[in-house]
């Protein structure tokens, strides 16, 4: 049995509908994205990266974009995860606390240094820390960085998750799975203003 698309469950594309015809005119794009999400989200083994760590940064990352369908989806996947109410809360409080806007960060001297832009430095609050555990912590705020400051990640950062017991395996695929998400929430974003300009 094929697995709905994820994309088009999400934007509520019908099958024959125009939007539907332009997904299908990139049909490797498509069939790419719903294989990355199965990957990511529905994998035979989630191995050393949790199913509910999976959905807790999913619920995290998303909600940083705004609300949208993508953000209550993976939020209803969160609380629908064994053991993900308990650490609803605690993703909901760090959404609120690391809402920014971006890309910032600095530039490495030179020419390019003008573009330098500050904004927030995030760490999760002392309260969330012990319903999400060190590996969530490390994780959210190592997300964030991805998320708004990308050009300032730097090797030190990987030392922060190894110390929290990531391995190297399980911080590839969340950084993947990180990648994936800024990409989902914006496809999604264009489809539906695209159906709502077409309506």
């Amino acid at each position: 049995m094929a697995s709905t698309d994820i994309i088009d469950m999400l934007v509520g594309i019908e099958p024959g509908s125009a939007l539907d015809a332009i997904r299908a005119r990139r049909l490797q794009a498509r069939e790419n994205a719903q294989k990355s999400y199965l990957s990511l989200f529905e994998p035979i083994d989630a191995g050393e990266f949790s199913l509910l760590e999976r959905a807790a940064v999913a619920a995290f990352v998303t909600g940083l974009h705004g609300e949208s369908p993508v953000a209550s989806f993976y939020r209803d996947k969160l609380a629908a995860s064994a053991g993900g109410v308990a650490v609803l809360e605690a993703i909901d409080a760090e959404i609120a606390r690391g809402k920014t806007s971006g890309p910032y960060g600095s530039f490495p001297a030179g020419p390019l240094s003008i573009e330098n832009t500050a904004g927030l430095i995030y760490h999760v609050n002392a309260a969330s820390k012990s319903a999400l555990g060190a590996r969530l912590v490390a994780a959210l705020e190592h997300a964030h960085l991805l998320v708004f400051r990308p050009r300032d990640a730097a090797s030190g950062d990987m030392k922060v998750l190894l110390a929290a017991g990531w391995s190297d395996t399980g911080i590839v695929t969340f950084s993947q799975l990180v990648a994936f998400l800024s990409f989902q929430v914006r496809v999604v974003s264009g489809l539906r203003t695209l159906a709502a300009a077409n309506a």
